[in-house]
């Protein structure tokens, strides 16, 4: 276990304000993933400085679309999309274009878990 990296992938996560309940879900079955998903994933990759918070996000999005079955991870980083600067009209901009290289159905999902988020936000009062 590195501290400092773990560290970092939280303070991003936290700069992130991710909603997500992943972690602590993840925390009571598989603690060891949970860290390493903070350490390497936020604290090492997330966390570079070659691209935007915003940028980092869009990629992730559109990686997540491609791989068509990742539900909990798009509606994590859906809401952390939103918070970094993304507009919903973005985010499905990117599913639409992801439609030829990803398959319909794969662009499918993704928008309808888009919509569920943008409905959880609405309800809480989020407009972004």
């Amino acid at each position: 276990m590195d501290q400092a990296r773990y560290d970092k992938g939280m303070k991003r996560l936290q700069q992130m304000n991710n909603m997500s309940t992943i972690g602590s879900r993840l925390m009571e079955i598989s603690p060891e993933l949970n860290r390493y998903i903070k350490e390497f994933a936020f604290g090492d990759v997330h966390s570079r400085e070659g691209l935007s918070p915003r940028d980092h996000e869009l990629v992730i999005i559109s990686g997540l679309c491609a791989l068509g079955f990742a539900a909990e991870e798009m509606r994590s980083h859906i809401n952390m999309g939103l918070n970094a600067g993304l507009t919903r009209q973005e985010i499905l901009e990117t599913f639409i274009q992801l439609a030829v290289y990803a398959g319909f159905p794969a662009a499918v999902n993704a928008t309808f878990i888009a919509k569920e988020i943008f409905d959880a936000r609405d309800a809480k009062g989020i407009k972004n």
